[in-house]
């Protein structure tokens, strides 16, 4: 048998990437609102750091955000392996500005917590933002004040 030349090489590198199937994951956005970035409390006492591609409820659950959808209100996230509830699946998380609510400044809805892949969760109908204290899946949106 001969060998194979360094050229021919790498026409068959350049072949199997054109023919690999397109990834499905969605293209992140790297600028979201500066209202949702920086350190939070909610009404509930939980505290949240969220950054551009992590959304971190501490101590424990954090989804990796893979799309801002800044005209939608909404984040789509892969939730960390090591979650306790829904590891590895996807998230969208649905937000809006709150007015006269001070502290709180804006709230959120994890309108999907459990989604099989990204597209299913981003598919997912957005939270009611006409009414915040039950448009989140029958529950409130989460009030968000910046700490």
């Amino acid at each position: 048998m001969g060998r194979i030349s360094g050229s021919w090489l790498g026409l068959i590198a350049i072949l199997a990437t054109a023919c690999a199937p397109p990834s499905t994951a969605p293209v992140p956005t790297p600028t979201p609102p500066a209202l949702v970035l920086g350190e939070f409390q909610d009404d509930y006492g939980n505290r949240f750091s969220i950054t551009p591609q992590l959304w971190f409820h501490q101590p424990r659950a954090r989804y990796h955000i893979v799309r801002w959808n800044s005209a939608g209100q909404y984040a789509i996230a892969q939730n960390d392996s090591v979650n306790i509830g829904q590891p590895n699946r996807w998230t969208r998380i649905d937000w809006m500005v709150l007015t006269g609510m001070a502290p709180y400044e804006w709230g959120f809805c994890l309108t999907a917590y459990d989604a099989p892949t990204a597209a299913a969760a981003e598919a997912t109908p957005a939270a009611f933002r006409e009414s915040p204290k039950t448009g989140c899946n029958g529950f409130p949106f989460s009030r968000m004040r910046r700490i």
